[in-house]
């Protein structure tokens, strides 16, 4: 990458990650399984992890959730952009509304948490 290159470059993007902007055929192939899946068609919220890369929070049309995680935003936004049936979209009131985990989901996130039946007396007091 020339030094020119490198200053109109979007702030935040190192230059490893036009690299990679190419998407990779696993991503893309496991993102349109998923939306085949959930009924022909997704959005997707692209949200940053900092150096794992971005997650790519899917949202079919049945509502439920899904999600990938892409090396950088540049290859995030290949692969939906490569894919007619997925859109970018925001944690908005329309799209918050929609979703609905599908059963197991709280259980799942939860981790170990989620198989407790005993917990520890809260601290504060109550």
């Amino acid at each position: 990458m020339t030094s020119e290159s490198l200053e109109n470059a979007p702030k935040g993007d190192s230059p490893q990650s036009t690299e990679t902007a190419a998407p990779s055929s696993r991503l893309r192939s496991s993102i349109s399984s998923f939306v085949d899946a959930h009924g022909g068609s997704a959005t997707a919220v692209l949200q940053p992890l900092g150096r794992a890369g971005v997650r790519v929070t899917l949202v079919g049309a049945d509502g439920i959730l899904g999600d990938r995680v892409a090396p950088d935003l540049r290859t995030a936004h290949a692969v939906v952009d490569s894919l007619d049936s997925v859109t970018v979209g925001e944690w908005d009131r329309d799209l918050s509304s929609v979703v609905t985990p599908r059963k197991g989901h709280f259980a799942q996130m939860a981790g170990w948490v989620a198989g407790q039946t005993r917990f520890p007396k809260a601290r504060n007091g109550l």
